[in-house]
């Protein structure tokens, strides 16, 4: 049985990009309510003794899309929880120096990160993302699509495009909230132990496994 993890972070630590409220139904009820559906799913046909890596890619193969949405969108959110923090951070080392390569300077990608979510119709959300060769890219995926089904593409950064991301604080200004959450929330530190991995140098993050094989913690490269 998969676990939902808790917040690396108080529900009031992200405000006020991200308020209390927001936090505490998107991480209590709607992120809770994936992990339940995807335990209910695991039990009544394969089991859950997998990663969840490995449910995710085999229920795309397999085209059980119930279960593919299940399992994406709950491995989604525990990323996103991961890749915000409290304080403020800037980019530095590698990951800098990447984001000059391929935006110019952290202007740059930030204008690239809040168009790519502006533009992109519907649910959804939008990725900094690194190739095997350590080349930065902004893509957005729709609905519970994420990057585990794109070869050689490993994510650093997510920013949640589904209106209950941003709702309650902001309506319908996703574009207010991108820039609002590019400005303060990235974790940079986790990004940057991202990118390494992309470069083959250590691992990238992977999803807590289930309680069938190992005590709940939070696991981060």
């Amino acid at each position: 049985m998969f676990a939902l993890p808790e917040l690396p972070y108080a529900q009031e630590a992200l405000e006020p990009t991200m308020s209390q409220r927001t936090l505490h139904y998107h991480h209590d009820k709607h992120h809770a309510a994936y992990v339940k559906t995807l335990n209910d799913l695991l039990t009544a046909s394969i089991g859950s003794e997998s990663t969840l890596e490995s449910v995710i890619v085999e229920a795309s193969r397999s085209g059980d899309s119930k279960l593919f949405n299940c399992a994406a969108q709950a491995w989604n959110h525990s990323f996103f929880w991961v890749a915000m923090s409290p304080r403020v951070e800037r980019p530095a080392g590698a990951v800098a120096l990447a984001i000059e390569r391929a935006f110019g300077d952290l202007n740059g990608l930030k204008d690239a990160f809040v168009s790519e979510g502006v533009a992109h119709f519907g649910s959804g959300w939008v990725w900094l993302t690194a190739d095997g060769g350590g080349l930065l890219r902004v893509r957005a995926t729709h609905d519970a699509d994420d990057t585990l089904m794109q070869a050689g593409v490993t994510p650093l950064l997510v920013c949640d495009l589904w209106e209950h991301a941003y709702y309650l604080d902001r309506q319908n200004d996703r574009k207010g909230y991108l820039e609002a959450w590019f400005d303060s929330l990235p974790n940079w530190e986790f990004a940057a132990r991202q990118y390494v991995a992309a470069l083959g140098q250590g691992d990238a993050w992977l999803h807590p496994l289930p309680h069938a094989h190992t005590e709940f913690d939070r696991v981060q490269a």
